[in-house]
């Protein structure tokens, strides 16, 4: 077998990301810079210039010892960055690596598909292998210092004089179309990489800054206080039939004494994202990853009332670090949830068993917050019963580009017509302790999903460029005839077409127990007049 120097091996292995990773990148430059005479030029240099700056990072980079075990792993883990993006057309951002690795496995076997498959094996398992038994010719150290000297040289010269030669391209191409540096693959991803290792890890061990250590409850009579918080999972507002959508995807709501608020906006593009910054008390301006996991948020604020009993069950990947400190519960398993059928544990689950939790907790004001599977994707078929598909045809596959729009517009509405039946069968549960107590339903979807529109799917793109359909999201609040009273339920319906955002959700869960702390902003306390 032919023997390599380690810079032939690392001109190859650059040449071939550049010419078999990279369909995402050039279908998305062609769209801006259409071929033809004025444009080849550049076209030509751009890829030339991505080829010699996989060589310079690579060159920094590789040596004996690291050259094979660095290739191999670019190759694998740019094979699969190649699958989602030219199928779902999603960056592999920070938000979204956080999001990847705080996904479950369940979750991800959703994901799996017979063309991902043949994406790994022959963009990553192939080209790894030949890698792993190539031959390499390792010359002595100074010869080889000398010879990666002149290729990083010779690389840095190619990009410079390319850059001159088309500046004026380059000009609009570095300002004016940011999001398409998004799609090179491998080098974005890396660069994800390290900003999500910036922004995750601390130095020395992380220590939560506390947070309304002066919080109590005001009462204004003896009743105690019920309320479920009811966290959605990927529902756009534009599908629900509550706001005007063709289908009728919300029937049973329509028909409950609810608010609705149909210009409701999340945070995030992502789970991982929405959930901790929803339940924060930084503004979406202000927020960041360190911050919320440094600080404490809204249920930490009311647990220190010591009069607020807090259960959080999920039936999600899990709380996001939200629930670390208040009693949690794992609905995804058939040992907890006692409604799941094909290894699908169902939302209305989590309600099975609560009544034991509010009569250990008689006499306290109690918060209950459930964590849906929703909308989940791209497995949206999975995501009902089969007495809610309704709407048909439906897509009964994971790979969403092998289905139309409609049929995947179908799948994605039965599943906001179980949502309508869970949160209907909540609030029902709530109807029956409203002599007792002062009762609430708070639902709100952690983010929207796109549906193929544009050739997007799913969700997680960065917050300037996402799309309306990832972060206009579906929310609605139900009172309990003596809670309805206490909070104006009909001044609330007036104001209910006002733009609100997650921000707005710690001063409102503040607010419906009557906390008194100064973290409480009335302003932003969507039950209050002045909001």
């Amino acid at each position: 077998m032919k023997r390599f120097t380690q810079t032939q091996l690392i001109i190859y292995v650059s040449i071939f990301f550049i010419l078999f990773d990279n369909y995402s990148f050039f279908h998305n430059v062609l769209q801006v810079y259409p071929l033809n005479l004025h444009n080849i030029g550049f076209l030509i240099s751009l890829a030339v210039i991505l080829v010699f700056f996989m060589i310079f990072l690579l060159s920094l980079f590789c040596y004996k010892y690291t050259l094979k075990p660095i290739l191999i792993t670019l190759l694998l883990v740019s094979s699969l960055t190649n699958y989602f993006m030219n199928s779902y057309h999603v960056v592999i951002d920070a938000s979204m690596i956080r999001n990847t690795l705080q996904t479950n496995m369940h979750e991800s076997l959703d994901l799996v598909t017979f063309k991902q498959i043949l994406y790994f094996v022959f963009l990553g398992l192939i080209p790894s292998y030949l890698v792993y038994k190539a031959k390499i010719q390792y010359r002595p150290f100074k010869q080889e210092f000398f010879a990666r000297l002149k290729l990083i040289g010779l690389s840095l010269a190619i990009i410079l004089a390319s850059f001159f030669l088309f500046s004026k391209f380059y000009t609009s191409f570095v300002r004016e179309h940011k999001p398409l540096r998004y799609s090179i693959n491998p080098a974005y991803w890396m660069y994800s990489v390290g900003k999500y290792i910036s922004l995750t890890f601390n130095n020395g061990k992380l220590v939560v800054k506390p947070i309304g250590l002066d919080a109590k409850i005001v009462n204004d009579d003896n009743r105690s206080k019920l309320v479920i918080m009811v966290v959605g999972e990927a529902a756009r507002a534009d599908h629900f039939s509550l706001n005007g959508y063709a289908k009728e995807t919300n029937p049973l709501l329509a028909q409950d004494d609810i608010v609705n608020f149909p210009n409701f906006y999340s945070c995030g593009t992502s789970t991982a994202a929405s959930v901790p910054c929803m339940f924060s008390k930084y503004n979406k301006s202000d927020y960041s990853y360190k911050k919320g996991i440094s600080t404490q948020n809204v249920l930490d604020v009311l647990k220190h009332t010591n009069d607020v009993a807090i259960l959080w069950r999920d039936n999600n990947s899990d709380s996001k670090g939200v629930a670390l400190r208040v009693p949690y519960e794992d609905y995804k398993i058939p040992k907890n949830n006692t409604i799941c059928e094909n290894g699908e544990c169902r939302d209305v689950g989590m309600l099975v068993g609560l009544d034991k939790f509010i009569a250990k907790n008689k006499g306290k004001n109690i918060l209950i917050v459930l964590h849906q599977m929703g909308n989940h994707g791209p497995a949206y078929y999975k995501r009902y019963p089969k007495a809610f598909e309704k709407f048909t045809p439906t897509c009964k596959t994971n790979q969403l580009e092998e289905c139309t729009q409609e049929e995947i517009a179908n799948a994605y509405d039965n599943a906001i017509l179980y949502t309508d039946y869970f949160l209907d069968k909540t609030i029902d549960f709530l109807k029956k302790y409203d002599k007792k107590y002062d009762t609430a339903m708070i639902y709100m979807s952690d983010h929207g999903e796109s549906l193929g529109e544009g050739g997007v799917y799913l969700h997680g793109l960065p917050y300037f460029m996402a799309p309306d359909a990832q972060i206009h999201i579906g929310s609605v609040m139900w009172f309990g005839k003596h809670m309805a009273k206490k909070i104006d339920e009909d001044a609330l319906k007036k104001r209910r077409d006002k733009k609100y955002t997650q921000d707005d959700l710690f001063h409102t869960l503040l607010g419906i127990f009557n906390v008194q702390t100064k973290e409480y902003d009335k302003k932003m306390d969507i039950l209050k007049n002045e909001h």
